[in-house]
């Protein structure tokens, strides 16, 4: 489970006093402990939901580093891509534009989509098998363009 490594993380990023990471851990701890005391929550959270809650995280953080971008508020943007880099360390590994290219190539041969019309049984699939591995908008963008 990700949120017992953030524990052990967050001892060591206070041991070394290493406020950056310090900083991205808080981030990642209160977010999972929000959902967790989220109403009408009653499973434990677990690590797909944890990975969820971390690319949440990331896209907010880029949402954010990007409006800070264009206003030239470079002290901010640079915040903002330290907790990018640390929430990114407990997400798995992104896969290239080629690969996700392969997955959506096989489940469109699998499923027999031939049209735009049936992206959205592509994508279901698709998103179901590249969870964590893949933004949802990269993968729509790939999935349309390979049905149109």
């Amino acid at each position: 489970m990700i949120s017992t490594n953030i524990d052990q993380e967050i001892k060591q990023a206070m041991l070394a006093k290493d406020q950056v990471k310090l900083r991205g851990l808080r981030a990642i701890k209160a977010a999972i402990l929000l959902a967790k005391t989220e109403k009408g929550q009653v499973e434990e959270i677990n690590e797909d939901a944890e990975i969820k809650i971390l690319q949440k995280l990331v896209k907010q953080r880029k949402e954010s580093a990007d409006i800070y971008k264009r206003q030239g508020r470079e002290d901010l943007y640079q915040v903002e891509q330290e907790e990018i880099d640390v929430i990114s360390q407990f997400l798995p590994k992104q896969l290239e534009r080629s690969e996700i290219e392969a997955v959506i190539a096989r489940i469109i041969a699998e499923t027999g989509a031939s049209s735009i019309k049936e992206m959205g049984k592509v994508m279901v699939l698709a998103n179901k098998e590249l969870a964590g591995k893949a933004e949802g908008k990269l993968i729509g963008e790939i999935v349309k363009s390979q049905l149109a």
